[in-house]
């Protein structure tokens, strides 16, 4: 008899379960959130007709980290020290962890889109205010997917060896290391190469007293920076026709697969002439196909930047590159070094080895070309050796 009962207790259970998930996925259907608010947001009372509404001290503090986020300056675990600083944190009071920030920043719901795959739920607009733009929230996503550039350096450093892993053994082609050795009366600083080589030993003060002399050969002519001037913006003209005809590309893209969606839907929900899990396998698969058309728009986007402003001001920087670099902080020093020498620079133990300036600039004005282009001469950039 016991049996019997707790058998129609756990039917009961299972039929008030079942009801409640089918409750559950009808009002996120309708874009209701009917989970714990994500950080940013509260639960919101039902009487006033939306799920959630801004958190007033998290919000602005998780906008801030998309739009930071979204200039390519900064690795996540960078962002995620800067909103430490900023004191966001979790509902508990406590600070967000790496795993958070990596979830927060691919969370749709900022966007105001309801998406929960466990419950069936795709892609449906929320019944509250979004925190932050599509277009910022894809811009975000093609960053993190490695579809549009980021600036931020690629490795950090410790605070005491700026060129640590940025300089590579010419020998055996690893980036050296740092460290402290103790000497009789006192601690000194090395840059040395790693274990299983010795071709690089060398005092902290000498390489970076060496690179800070390779920085101060780095000096444009006025001639240079003329022609620089006019290739630059050029390109730069023809680089905003050619992202132009990419995003309505990528915008005709997502037209189409948007249609297919619209088809799909009128297939299942009124023609009756597929069933649920022909429906839902070809939904899954458009949603992606949509979701990556969406993230190639916005990485194709250019920023609006004023380009003669910034020739304007790397004129004036170019020939202080040395002095800058020596008194820049950490974080200005690897992208110092990252600007004139993206794939870092080679040291055979005396001196650099390198082919010529690489920063990304002259990179650029090299491999674009147009039949109405010219190349600046990198003589001019380049200390003459012949």
């Amino acid at each position: 008899m016991e049996g019997v009962l707790a058998a129609f207790a756990q039917f009961d259970n299972d039929v008030r379960s079942d009801r409640t998930r089918a409750g559950m996925k009808a009002a996120l259907e309708l874009g209701r959130w009917v989970f714990l608010a994500p950080i940013g947001y509260l639960n919101a009372p039902r009487s006033i007709g939306r799920s959630l509404v801004y958190d007033p001290e998290r919000a602005p503090l998780v906008q801030r980290a998309f739009e930071e986020y979204a200039t390519g300056r900064f690795t996540k675990e960078q962002l995620l020290k800067h909103v430490r600083s900023w004191g966001l944190t979790n509902r508990r009071g406590k600070p967000l962890t790496s795993q958070a920030i990596g979830v927060l920043l691919r969370n749709q719901i900022y966007a105001g889109i309801v998406d929960v795959p466990e419950y069936g739920v795709r892609g449906k607009r929320g019944d509250f205010a979004p925190l932050i733009s599509e277009e910022l929230f894809y811009r975000v996503q093609a960053i993190l997917s490695g579809r549009a550039p980021s600036t931020a350096p690629r490795k950090r450093a410790h605070p005491d060896f700026p060129l640590r892993g940025f300089v590579r053994c010419d020998s055996c082609g690893r980036g050296l290391t740092g460290s402290w050795s103790k000497g009789r009366s006192d601690y000194y600083a090395y840059y040395h190469c790693r274990h299983g080589c010795r071709a690089v030993n060398v005092t902290k003060a000498t390489l970076e007293g060496l690179f800070a002399d390779e920085l101060a050969l780095l000096q444009p002519t006025a001639d240079y920076m003329r022609l620089l001037k006019e290739s630059v913006l050029q390109i730069w003209k023809a680089r905003k026709a050619a992202v132009r005809d990419e995003i309505a590309q990528a915008e005709r893209a997502a037209t189409v697969i948007q249609e297919k969606r619209d088809r799909l839907d009128e297939a299942f929900l009124f023609e009756r002439s597929i069933d649920i899990e022909t429906y839902d396998r070809h939904a899954e698969k458009l949603r992606e196909e949509l979701t990556l058309a969406r993230i190639d728009r916005h990485s194709g986007q250019l920023e609006e930047l004023d380009v003669e402003g910034i020739l304007a001001f790397a004129e004036r920087i170019l020939p202080r590159a040395s002095d800058l670099w020596v008194q820049a902080s950490l974080d200005q020093r690897q992208r110092f070094q990252q600007l004139f020498f993206p794939d870092g620079i080679a040291f055979d133990g005396n001196r650099f080895v390198r082919t010529g300036a690489t920063a990304p600039v002259f990179n650029y004005l090299r491999e674009i070309r147009t039949e109405n282009e010219g190349l600046v001469d990198q003589t001019g950039i380049e200390p003459v050796t012949s």
